[in-house]
């Protein structure tokens, strides 16, 4: 039996780059194989024994139920968030969705039947192998790439043959890149050049980031939002190399949404 081993699912507004303001069906899977000092979901690292799923879209009338998931339990509960009309997409989301790969081979095609809605990917940009194997069930993808002064995460080479695949497949894709007190501008040189070595087309989204309590810090190293001047100056930088530089911080977190 095909199954998945989940976090959370709900409906809400879409907090982050591209599809920011947009309503979508959020499947959360468990495990990341990253470790990143600014991660605020150090709770998707591991599998609980249970995940939680909405009843109702935006009600947050939350079950509890067990670890793993059988696909076609997940495809019932997704139909059921299904307003008609409501939702803009869904969104896979994690910890890393592309360590359940096998199991989205399975069940993507028959939830884009199900539902009629696009499919949206959030993801380190670091498995391209996995990658390759969902390509044609994705509508778009958002791929982080990990600054190695922010996040302690080194991905250069698998975030260059991630995006490569995404332009190579035609799909919508955008860069998400947490910007930190701590930035160095020769990380954001390199991502401007790696992206720009793709197509300069490519939005890249800087996002502030978002200061943890000391309990919510990986390893106890503090993360601070950058100021407006480094902002501006990484900004101008990167937009030398590039068409469209946005910083847009974490707007789900101002409007009170997961």
């Amino acid at each position: 039996m095909t199954t998945a081993r989940l976090i959370e699912i709900f409906s809400a507004i879409q907090g982050e780059g591209l599809n920011v303001g947009t309503r979508q069906i959020f499947i959360r899977f468990a495990l990341c194989d990253l470790r990143c000092h600014f991660c605020d979901s150090a709770h998707t690292w591991s599998v609980p024994s249970t995940c939680r799923v909405e009843r109702s879209p935006g009600l947050r009338d939350f079950e509890t139920h067990p670890n793993p998931v059988p696909l076609n339990t997940l495809l019932t509960w997704i139909e059921r968030q299904n307003s008609p009309g409501l939702h803009d997409s869904i969104s896979l989301t994690g910890g890393e969705p592309l360590l359940h790969a096998p199991f989205l081979v399975e069940f993507l095609p028959l939830v884009r039947r199900a539902t009629g809605l696009p499919i949206y990917l959030e993801t380190g940009g670091h498995r391209p192998q996995q990658l390759q194997l969902i390509l044609p069930y994705l509508d778009s993808v958002g791929m982080d790439i990990k600054l190695p002064s922010v996040s302690g995460e080194d991905r250069w080479n698998e975030h260059a043959e991630f995006l490569q695949a995404c332009h190579q497949a035609d799909i919508e894709v955008f860069i998400k890149a947490i910007v930190s007190s701590q930035t160095d501008l020769g990380d954001l040189a390199k991502a401007a050049k790696l992206v720009a070595s793709v197509n300069p087309e490519i939005p890249v989204f800087l996002q502030p980031a978002t200061p943890l309590t000391p309990s919510q810090q990986f390893g106890g190293i503090p993360i601070q939002a950058p100021t407006p001047a480094q902002v501006l100056h990484w900004q101008a930088m990167m937009k030398r190399e590039l068409k469209q530089v946005r910083v847009i911080p974490q707007t789900h977190k101002m409007l009170n949404q997961l």
